[in-house]
């Protein structure tokens, strides 16, 4: 009996879109083998203890069906080249992104790369193995936690560096006005925001803002 993935891991709403679906009218031993290897991934999934909510085809309807459930995970599988269906999911994510695993049979690393570019948290070439399920999904969460936090601290940068050009820029205005020094300025700033109860950048910005309007 396998063990269940901790309750943090239990408890994800994982979707999974499937690339291929079995056919409905003649047989085709090749779309045949793909749709038991994709069936085999699921049964993995549930086996392991994981909560599949939804199973979708890669159909125009996908980004809509994603945004409407909003999983924490998605895991698309995918026969061969997947880069349609990672343009919608993508697309589907870009406002609350969340790991993405990709099984593939297609070893490329061009496609791979393309794949990890997109967004991808990992990409598994044959890797349908039950047991390996569990630690695919352990190193993509964490993989897209570091990543999105790398992400967070560099927007965080970004923001301090623009409020000290705007900083900077108030204080130039205020010493050009009030012929002061650029200590005397940023007191005058810093009182200011306090009187009013703002943060330092947002009066500044909103001092530029009415220059700019009156100039």
């Amino acid at each position: 009996m396998k063990s269940p993935p901790p309750n943090d891991m239990r408890n994800l709403r994982i979707i999974v879109i499937n690339t291929v679906m079995p056919p409905e009218e003649e047989p085709d031993d090749v779309v045949w083998a793909q749709a038991e290897r994709a069936r085999a991934l699921r049964i993995g999934l549930l086996e392991a203890g994981y909560n599949i909510i939804a199973v979708f085809p890669a159909d125009l309807h996908l980004p809509e069906r994603v945004v409407q459930l909003q999983p924490d995970m998605i895991i698309i599988d995918a026969e061969s080249d997947a880069r349609d269906v990672l343009e919608h999911v993508v697309i589907a994510t870009r406002d609350a992104p969340r790991p993405i695993v990709l099984f593939t049979e297609n070893p490329d690393k061009s496609n791979m790369q393309a794949a990890m570019d997109a967004g991808v948290s990992a990409y598994v070439v044959a890797g349908l193995h039950s047991e390996r399920i569990k630690p695919v999904l352990d190193v993509a969460m964490a993989r897209f936690n570091a990543d999105q936090k790398l992400r967070s601290e560099l927007s965080d940068t970004k923001a301090r560096l623009a409020d000290r050009k705007t900083i900077e820029r108030a204080k130039g205005l205020l010493m050009a006005r009030h012929h002061c020094s650029e200590e005397e300025a940023y007191r005058k700033l810093r009182s200011l925001a306090m009187d009013k109860n703002l943060k330092l950048a947002d009066l500044a910005q909103r001092m530029i803002d009415v220059v700019d309007l009156l100039s």
